[in-house]
């Protein structure tokens, strides 16, 4: 996976070397372990190498992937227990049944689920999550949206790796450009991102 951070770091220096003092250096073993035990499953090995080079990125409001930041590990297991406090609190259920979602097909329709793991936020409440519990059409590990406020949930690429290669495919492509307030941003948003 070093081959990607080499082309994404490549990128940065080119067009936002900025970006390149927000990158965390690499996670320990011993967090990636406490992640696994947390969640009780092993996160994809695509995973654990990305992040043994670099943990995510540092908490500010530049994101790395489409304006969203990248998360460390920490702040995984942080979201991962904001959710499961809510799923124990009977908040994603109605008169004692659990509310579903509108799911593509391959994920589950629940409003979340414990082994959804929040990779990305948007810092409203919204995630790109690896899906370790997929319906049986789907792939164990593939990349999903996770919104607060809205049902759909879409399957975004099959794996970690792909979605990581799709991801800096566009970004290389120039399908994505860097502004200064928000990060690294879709050239075709329909969002204001002035400087």
């Amino acid at each position: 996976m070093q081959e990607y951070w080499t082309r994404w770091e490549n990128w940065m220096k080119q067009y936002a070397p900025k970006l390149l003092t927000i990158l965390n250096s690499g996670v320990s073993q011993e967090v990636l372990e406490s992640l696994e035990k947390l969640i009780g499953k092993a996160m994809p090995d695509d995973f654990k190498a990305f992040y043994v080079v670099h943990n995510g990125q540092q908490r500010v409001r530049t994101g790395l992937v489409d304006a969203d930041q990248l998360l460390p590990v920490e702040d995984i297991i942080e979201k991962w227990h904001y959710w499961q406090d809510l799923l124990d609190a009977g908040t994603f259920q109605y008169n004692g049944e659990p509310i579903a979602s509108e799911p593509d097909t391959g994920i589950r329709n629940n409003w979340w689920n414990p082994l959804w793991i929040p990779i990305t936020s948007d810092g409203f409440g919204n995630y790109h999550c690896i899906d370790l519990d997929p319906a049986p059409e789907g792939t164990y590990g593939q990349i999903i949206t996770l919104w607060h406020d809205d049902g759909h949930r879409e399957i975004i690429a099959p794996s970690f790796r792909e979605w990581i290669a799709q991801y800096l495919d566009a970004v290389e492509r120039g399908d994505y450009i860097f502004v200064k307030k928000w990060g690294i941003v879709s050239k075709d948003t329909t969002l204001n991102y002035n400087d």
